[in-house]
């Protein structure tokens, strides 16, 4: 039976511009969609949020690069923790599947693993 399942990736910025903003967020983005065999038309939603040292440029921008025209998308700020993770971009994809929530892949690159190791993400 097809399910709408979250998918979640982070990954953080080399820095604060536009091309860095983008290639993060087009290698996260491919390595879920590798992961977990996702097409587009499948896709609900992706929403993206960056933490408040990134602001050259919407991640969302970077799904568009990859095709994806045809998907809602939207971004946000993170909240601003202290002592949190930097430069990072993180999304959810709402995605329709017939997979188990086991059978999915969250990514983390680039330093994001400690966001699970300190319980901002689960499982």
């Amino acid at each position: 039976m097809t399910v709408c399942r979250g998918l979640r990736g982070a990954t953080t910025a080399d820095h604060n511009s536009a091309e860095a903003i983008y290639s993060a967020t087009r290698e996260m983005l491919t390595s879920l969609i590798e992961a977990n065999g996702i097409a587009e038309r499948d896709v609900a939603m992706a929403y993206f949020t960056v933490t408040p040292d990134l602001n050259a440029a919407f991640p969302a921008a970077a799904a568009r690069q990859l095709g994806w025209n045809s998907t809602a998308l939207m971004c946000a700020t993170e909240i601003p923790v202290p002592d949190s993770l930097p430069s990072c971009v993180r999304v959810l994809i709402l995605v329709n599947t017939d997979k188990e929530p086991h059978e999915l892949q969250n990514v983390y690159l680039k330093g994001t693993e400690v966001l699970r190791l300190q319980g901002i993400e689960t499982s």
